[in-house]
Order: structure tokens, then C-alpha cells, then sequence
């Protein structure tokens, strides 16, 4: 007998974009839990046209508790848990049939493809794992008010381990249009203040916090709140997670702090050796600065990297093609113009809507010399 799955998410107000996922579930869903949390517009029963079971739950400020209370009404053997504005990229179920099949993990970690921007560009994306199949019954539930999490450290030694699964979620919630009209940022703001007034509150409250005001371009505010973050995560002995260098190097490249960058993310790349978008920024820093044969190497460091593994929140292309651009810049600054096109040419062979690299091998070398 084949297992079941049972789709979990937390709902309100999500008229625009619930059909698009749980259409991409249907035929993978053998139960649909849907909670609701005060929606007032079609959202139930756009779910139910799906054969959902919808259940109201009071909002209390808590992500966390509308999500635990989901997952007591499932009775599948598998947990697939999505968010509305997320869908699985088409083509995948049979993967993910296959897999729960024969498995012998208790967990599965899929890749989440976040895009950002104005429109949804798979050459713009940060891509991460995320833990977001598991099995039913072993006690797995949801921690954290808001950026919720599983609570799996507790339950390390009782779970047979963790696996991936070749299956991707779209995430189309951090598109420009999405946080403009949903006021993520006031709503996301208020709980994690209140999560940051709590005793004993995880570090990682202040780096969402700097989340925040990075998507809003408040940068300083951002860099004080992150400086919060690493400092936490030092005073209880603990290695402050990369995520948090990643933006700390990114907000410092934002205000153009290019003095405050060098030579500190130097420090970084020797904590995470294998984090390609750090390579990059070093490269970025570098060119900036005027030390282009050193950029060029930090950019070949990318290259030979690659686009980051899963276990990093990464910037696709940053070891392909936005390395090669930079390395065309880099030679354009050293005024070898066919070299520069070259590498153009090739950034357009691994992205081909690169807008800057078109316009760059438009060019006629020659009489730009």
C-alpha cells in the first residue's frame, strides 16, 4: 500500500495565488489540511473546490501554533507542508512518489527557489534547502512565533536522518508586487519585536529582524540589528550561522562600504571555505578597489565552486554566470576590450536574458580603442 500524504498550510486572505498551489499538488495530496486564520475573502472555498478540509483557527501571534494545530488534524504517513504563495515546480510529483516510496528517511529536505524582484525570472532567485517532508506521528512539530521552525535538534537521536528529495518549491512571496500589497514588512516587524522581548530568545530573532529592513533598503538599520545577531550568537559560544555573514557583506556592498568590507570578509570565507556568494563579494570588493588581477582570482575561485550547494541560502549564478560577467568587467577595466567580450559571450551562453552582457557584446572592440 502506497503512503499517504497529507498536504498542511496556514492560510488568510489568499484569493490571488491558493489555486496556483494547490493545483500543483493535486494528483500528490491525499488529504488536503488547510487552516484558516480569519480570511475574509474566497480563500475557504477556493479550498474546498479542491476537496480541502478547511478549519478556523484564531490568530495568536504565533505561525508556530497555526501550523502545530494543522498537523494534528492530518492522518497521512507523510507531511508535505507549503505556504500560498509557494507552488511545486511542475513535473515533479512523480519524483516525489518515488522517493516517500522508498525512503529511509524521516525527513526530506527539497529546495525552496525564492524569487525576488519585479517578475518571477528563474535567473533571478536565491535558492536554499528546506526541511519540508516528514514523516507523521514521530512527534515533529513547528517552534519559533514567527520564521518558524522544526524542531528537529530535540529529536536528532530519535530520526533515522535526513535525505533530499530532487524536487523544488517556488516562492513567489518576496516579489516586489507580493510585499508591496501584503505589508509583510509592518506585520513581520511587530512579532519579532515582541519575539525579541522574550528571555532567552535566539540570536537569529535580531538577524530576521535586519531581514526586514533589508527588504525595505533600511541598510543601517539592518547593519546595527545584524552586529546584534553575531554578538548573541558569540556571548552563548556559538558560530554565527553564514546566512549572517552572507548579509552582513551584502548590506556593506549596498551602502558601499567598501572599507568595511576589506579585509574583513576575509574572516568569513575562512569560516565558510565552500560558500561561493562569499567568493563573490570578495571578488566585488576587489574589483571595486582597483586590485583586478586578485578579483579575477576570487571570480575563478566562483567558478571552480560553482553555484552554491543546497545547504547555503545562495545568489544563482554567482558561480557561473554572474561571476563571468564580473570577470568581463574586470578585464574592460584593464582595457583588454576582446578579452572583456569574451567573457560577455559566455555569460550569455549560461544566461542568455543577461540584459548588461547583451549590451556589452554589442560592442565593436575595435573602435573602442
Amino acid at each position: 500500500m502506497k503512503a499517504r500524504i497529507s498536504l498542511c498550510m496556514i492560510v488568510k486572505d489568499e484569493e490571488a495565488c491558493v489555486e496556483r498551489c494547490l493545483q500543483s499538488v493535486r494528483g500528490i495530496a491525499d488529504e488536503m489540511i488547510i487552516v484558516d486564520t480569519g480570511s475574509t475573502d474566497k480563500t475557504p472555498s477556493i479550498c474546498k473546490s479542491f476537496g480541502a478540509e478547511v478549519f478556523d483557527f484564531p490568530w495568536e501571534d504565533s505561525f508556530a501554533k497555526a501550523r502545530n494545530y494543522g498537523l494534528k488534524k492530518a492522518s497521512g504517513d507523510w507531511i508535505l507542508w507549503l505556504d500560498a504563495d509557494e507552488e511545486l515546480r511542475a513535473g515533479h510529483a512523480s519524483e516525489l512518489r518515488d522517493v516517500v516510496a522508498s525512503t529511509p528517511h524521516d525527513v526530506l529536505l527539497m529546495t525552496l527557489v525564492n524569487f525576488y524582484g519585479k517578475t518571477a525570472d528563474l535567473d533571478q532567485v536565491y535558492t536554499s534547502a528546506s526541511h519540508r517532508l516528514f514523516r507523521n506521528g514521530l512527534g515533529i512539530q513547528f517552534t519559533n512565533d514567527i520564521h518558524e521552525q522544526l524542531n528537529l535538534p530535540e529529536l536528532s537521536a530519535s530520526l533515522s536522518g535526513i535525505g533530499i528529495l530532487p524536487v523544488s518549491i517556488y516562492h513567489y512571496g518576496y516579489l516586489d508586487t507580493v510585499t508591496e500589497s501584503k505589508n509583510k514588512f509592518e506585520r513581520n516587524f511587530t512579532m519579532l519585536v515582541k519575539e525579541k522581548q522574550k528571555s532567552g530568545h535566539s540570536p537569529l530573532v535580531s538577524y530576521h529582524i535586519a531581514s526586514e529592513y533589508y527588504r525595505i533598503k533600511e541598510y543601517k538599520q539592518a547593519f546595527d540589528e545584524l552586529n546584534h545577531a553575531i554578538l548573541g550568537f558569540l556571548n552563548i559560544g556559538q558560530l554565527p550561522p553564514s546566512i549572517v555573514y552572507k548579509m552582513k557583506y551584502d548590506i556593506l556592498l549596498a551602502l558601499g562600504s567598501i572599507d568595511g568590507a576589506w579585509p574583513a570578509i576575509e574572516k568569513a570565507i575562512a569560516l565558510y571555505p565552500d560558500y561561493v556568494d562569499l567568493h563573490f563579494y570578495k571578488g566585488i570588493i576587489l574589483y571595486v578597489k582597483g586590485r583586478i588581477e586578485e578579483a579575477l582570482a576570487a571570480f575563478q575561485k566562483c567558478l571552480e565552486l560553482g553555484d552554491g550547494p543546497l545547504h547555503y541560502l545562495s545568489l544563482k549564478g554567482v558561480g557561473s554566470f554572474q561571476a563571468l560577467y564580473y570577470m568581463g568587467l574586470c578585464h574592460e577595466k584593464n582595457g583588454d576590450l576582446n578579452e572583456a567580450k569574451r567573457f560577455y559571450e559566455q555569460t550569455l551562453q549560461v544566461c542568455s536574458n543577461h540584459a548588461a552582457a547583451q549590451q556589452k557584446v554589442g560592442w565593436d572592440p575595435i573602435r573602442l580603442t
